[in-house]
């Protein structure tokens, strides 16, 4: 079993009620104030292991939705904390519900309004997705401010820690970049939140697309020298820690987006950064299915991971929302699901994508058709459409992990994903790579995918954007790039690519531009002035 190294403690929780936290996202918090003479930033940050203590806790709020009550996140959030607030519940319902990949079942509040393109700037789930972006922000701005060299002198940290507290300042720095980047991804705008910010003087300035997208990648290139070097399989001291790799893979995802962000168009520069990963000797699991099992730790693929562990790092968010609201209660066997909450189901464009080779592309083994109802006249019947049954409990050796809580992890970023972007970057026009290799590297997918290796061959003829969206559905089908794919590629809200009940119409209907982007929460826009909407909103 793997060995959680993250411990979680309540410290960045304190810091936050203390007023060193947020300030314009939740300054309308409710708070319960502690006694500062008990606890502040020097007496917790007093002794060296609190500095890795507090990492930690930075890194758990990717799992879990707090320390051991139900969440970091206080009520103004407005949703089920406990569940609902998670960071990959949060990050796969804004990526995959308004796509041709999922639809929701459930009456929970607003959820049936990604699917229909109908979500306001009120929308509760947008709310706690921007909030939970923003708390990890702040986490991460927090540790930075008290871990200076000068800091660390003044409560006599030993040189051995200081070098230990360097890498870890650039693993916050990761963290706060990755926040940051979903802000831009999905918000293209938002408060400017810092290490320098004056804690509760002023509500924080609006930092636009262009700021955010020149933040991330300055960050990212600072913290090259200090994060640790790539390393391929499982280590007790690195796994799940971002490494060099994590932050080429987060360059890459970035500038494969940059036009879309920007305007300017940045292939070449994603090139370089997939070159860099793909020299680091990373490698794809041999059995596709195995991504996704319950001893995915040992995979060779997986640059970096959302832990989830059956003892250490349950939530009823994450990978057990995954898997339990995929399958009913007469199907959750099929992947050892601790539950069948009968939730998420798909539209038949995933099936007719692998229309021809269902029996030959591993990937298409994923798709469940047992209840028959593939064409969904109700989208609200959960056994109509085809479900998707890619996160399992079974470990690569077919035994069950067990447990209340699932074992695996989610691989936020892997190779497969780094090969893709690389052949799309080149076909794109993108200097430094070659047509040749990104084949090659569409194959390697292929060949791991097709029972037959010659039934999946592509030649470079083949490798047009339209293919390579095709591919992307088939190779990263439910992990939460779906949304940012289509808004790439101009078919999110587009009358020419549609899907069953898209914009809630049942043959699909193109919806309005504003879509592409999600609203700033009101709420913070009536905390903080110097906030705008998104056009539209």
């Amino acid at each position: 079993m793997k060995t959680i190294k993250y411990k979680t403690l309540y410290i960045g929780l304190m810091l936050l009620t203390m007023g060193i936290g947020f300030t314009s996202c939740f300054n309308d918090l409710d708070t319960k104030p502690i006694d500062k003479d008990v606890l502040t930033p020097d007496v917790v940050f007093s002794t060296p292991e609190n500095y890795e203590k507090y990492l930690a806790k930075i890194y758990a709020g990717l799992s879990v939705t707090g320390n051991k009550g139900p969440s970091d996140l206080p009520d103004v959030v407005g949703i089920d904390e406990g569940s609902q607030a998670s960071f990959v519940r949060m990050l796969w319902n804004l990526q995959e519900l308004p796509t041709e990949e999922a639809i929701c079942v459930w009456n929970d509040q607003t959820i049936k309004d990604f699917h229909k393109f109908a979500w306001t700037q009120s929308d509760v789930f947008i709310r706690g997705f921007y909030y939970r972006l923003y708390y990890q922000i702040t986490l991460a701005s927090e540790f930075l401010r008290e871990s200076t060299d000068a800091k660390l002198s003044s409560r006599g940290i030993s040189d051995e820690w200081k070098a230990k507290i360097k890498t870890y300042r650039a693993e916050a720095r990761f963290q706060r970049a990755l926040a940051y980047y979903y802000v831009l991804d999905h918000f293209r705008q938002g408060p400017d939140v810092n290490e320098n910010s004056e804690i509760g003087a002023v509500p924080p300035g609006l930092a636009k697309k262009e700021q955010i997208f020149s933040y991330i990648e300055s960050e990212l290139k600072a913290i090259d020298a200090d994060l640790l070097d790539p390393y391929v399989g499982y280590d007790t001291n690195y796994y799940g820690r971002a490494t060099k790799a994590a932050a080429w893979t987060l360059l890459a995802k970035l500038y494969l987006n940059a036009e879309v962000y920007t305007g300017v168009s940045k292939y070449t520069e994603c090139i370089a950064e997939c070159k860099k990963v793909i020299a680091s000797n990373y490698e794809l699991e041999p059995v596709y299915a195995n991504l996704f099992k319950a001893d995915n730790y040992k995979s060779k693929e997986i640059i970096f991971p959302v832990i989830f562990d059956k003892d250490k790092m349950q939530t009823w968010g994450g990978m057990m929302f995954l898997m339990s609201a995929s399958v009913g209660a007469d199907t959750k066997a099929l992947i050892a699901s601790p539950g069948g909450w009968n939730g998420n189901h798909a539209t038949v464009n995933i099936l007719n994508r692998f229309s021809g080779v269902e029996n030959m592309d591993e990937r298409s083994k994923v798709i469940y058709t047992g209840y028959n109802k593939i064409e969904m006249t109700d989208p609200d019947d959960f056994e109509q459409g085809v479900h998707v049954l890619k996160f399992s409990n079974f470990n690569s050796d077919g035994t069950d992990s067990g447990g209340s809580f699932p074992n695996t992890d989610f691989p936020l970023f892997r190779l497969g994903d780094v090969y893709l972007m690389y052949a799309e970057a080149v076909v794109r026009g993108g200097t430094g790579g070659s047509i040749a290799d990104a084949v090659t590297y569409i194959n390697k997918l292929r060949d791991r995918a097709y029972v037959v290796d010659a039934v999946g061959k592509v030649t470079s003829s083949d490798l047009t954007l339209s293919f390579l969206l095709e591919e992307r559905g088939r190779e990263m089908l439910w992990e939460a790039t779906r949304r940012t794919d289509l808004v790439r590629f101009g078919k999110l809200v587009s009358s020419s690519y549609l899907w069953p009940w898209k914009g809630g119409v049942k043959d699909g209907v193109g919806v309005d531009a504003k879509y592409n982007v999600f609203p700033l929460p009101v709420s913070d826009l009536n905390a903080n002035p110097n906030l705008e909407q998104n056009t539209g909103y």
